[in-house]
């Protein structure tokens, strides 16, 4: 069951490196429009990039649901992790429609916002970790 955790915390990294890098691919391409500058190769780069998030977190969650069942239920900070994660989730997908929003031209906020936005990631990670790591409950 080790060679799953490992493959579960290398699958989670991988998830989270795409979670926290799209939102400052947000950011500069608010900035590039506002500059007048071709933003075209930035599309396609969040493009992938959400591609390659989203299959990390298929993998993260499948090793994790392995974990859980091989485990069991372990408390309620398991419950409480859950929560943070579906949050996550939700993160995800709302940075799915900016996305779409970018790729029709239609992306609306500005820079701060996106920087503010790229923070939402890091707020919803550090319980996570506190859950797992503590389980103060």
């Amino acid at each position: 069951m080790l060679w799953f955790k490992t493959f579960h915390i290398l699958f989670v990294m991988s998830w989270m490196a795409g979670i926290f890098y799209l939102p400052r691919i947000l950011v500069h391409y608010v900035e590039g429009r506002t500059a007048g500058e071709d933003t075209r190769r930035l599309i396609i780069m969040a493009d992938k990039l959400f591609r390659f998030s989203v299959v990390m977190a298929v993998i993260a969650l499948s090793t994790g649901l392995v974990l859980w069942l091989y485990y069991g239920i372990a408390g309620q900070w398991l419950y409480a992790k859950l929560v943070f994660i579906a949050a996550l989730m939700a993160y995800q997908y709302q940075t799915l429609r900016y996305i779409g929003q970018m790729r029709r031209d239609e992306l609306d906020g500005s820079s701060l916002f996106f920087r503010i936005f790229n923070e939402g990631a890091l707020v919803l990670v550090i319980p996570i970790l506190i859950f797992v790591v503590v389980k103060p409950l």
